[in-house]
């Protein structure tokens, strides 16, 4: 079993013990802390609750100034945004009363619930779709399609460091990862906490459409990779990065072709043909979050279909709306 010490030091010491020895560390997926309630422990297909472990306020604290670094005030945008990112890539979700200003939020100031999101890399996730996102050694412009929970993430993620280390006989290219929810590399401080390869530069934080053309204008990348697509404006700068001769990586939420074709942004670029291959994720049925995997060419016809990748941790938002387009200040 491999306890993740970096989780267990974020609570005070007399629950750290109890913590040890009731979660399963090779399987968990949240912990959720709550004041006044027992401590949920989220696996994959299951959840418990440790009857035992209920914090207080002061306990709650001591979480908190720990995820903070006794700091509340250096993670202002942080709190604004609703998740912190801590050491090894995991995130810790917070909720509590809302400040807001002109019905925009300003932060959470009166946090009473933690939802600390463990992140494990999932290595080799694309090994077996990398073949068909190739063409006579290039790679193809690719949309990977999948619902919440299928691995659209941990498939990007793995894709972006084979591509950015170099794939068989395709050279290294250089890749610009736009990480608008800071999931892809879960950066500390501008710092990818994941492995991307040697040759990605990650803008971190940044709106998708603005991200795109700052790395094209700055970092002359070979291959820029996006995270959950959807409005116009990320259509717009999906565009004018083609016609700048960059090739995309995207994923969007979506359950097949069919149903993004009602959107209109995306049926705007399914029309023009800018993608050359289509990765369509599926759950398994077991409840298992590693999936299958279906690549489909420009025209839609079925190329293969083998194993998909494991869904990451921070891999579940139902919606395609970002954290940057919602009426924040």
């Amino acid at each position: 079993m491999v306890l993740l010490r970096e989780i267990v030091n974020l609570f005070p010491p007399v629950m750290q013990k109890a913590l040890e020895e009731a979660v399963d560390w090779n399987t968990v997926h949240e912990i959720r802390v709550r004041v006044g309630q027992p401590l949920e422990v989220v696996y994959y297909q299951d959840y418990t609750w440790l009857e035992h472990l209920v914090p207080t306020e002061t306990e709650k604290n001591h979480i908190l100034n720990q995820v903070s670094q006794f700091s509340l005030y250096r993670l202002e945008d942080e709190l604004r945004e609703g998740f912190i990112t801590v050491n090894g890539g995991h995130r810790i979700g917070l909720a509590g009363k809302v400040n807001t200003s002109n019905g925009a939020v300003q932060a959470i100031r009166y946090i009473s619930s933690f939802n600390i999101r463990i992140a494990r890399e999932k290595r080799g996730a694309a090994q077996g779709l990398m073949g068909r996102l190739v063409h006579k050694g290039n790679y193809c412009n690719t949309l990977i399609i999948g619902a919440p929970q299928t691995g659209k993430t941990t498939l990007l993620r793995d894709i972006t460091c084979h591509i950015s280390t170099g794939w068989k006989g395709v050279a290294a290219k250089k890749v610009a990862v736009i990480d608008e929810r800071s999931e892809i590399g879960a950066s500390i401080h501008g710092v990818p906490q994941l492995d991307l390869g040697r040759r990605t530069d990650i803008m971190d934080a940044c709106p998708k459409s603005e991200g795109m053309m700052m790395m094209i204008r700055s970092m002359s990348p070979d291959v820029l990779v996006v995270d959950e697509i959807g409005h116009q404006r990320d259509v717009d700068a999906i565009q004018e990065a083609i016609n700048a001769g960059v090739t995309l990586y995207c994923t969007v939420h979506g359950n097949n072709l069919k149903e993004l074709r009602k959107r209109p942004s995306i049926k705007q670029l399914l029309d023009q043909h800018v993608f050359k291959r289509f990765v369509l994720l599926q759950k398994s049925g077991s409840g298992n979050p590693a999936g299958r995997a279906m690549i489909l060419d420009e025209r839609e016809n079925i190329m293969d279909v083998t194993a998909g990748g494991n869904a990451h941790e921070v891999d579940r938002s139902p919606v395609i709306t970002s954290r940057h387009h919602m009426g924040r200040v």
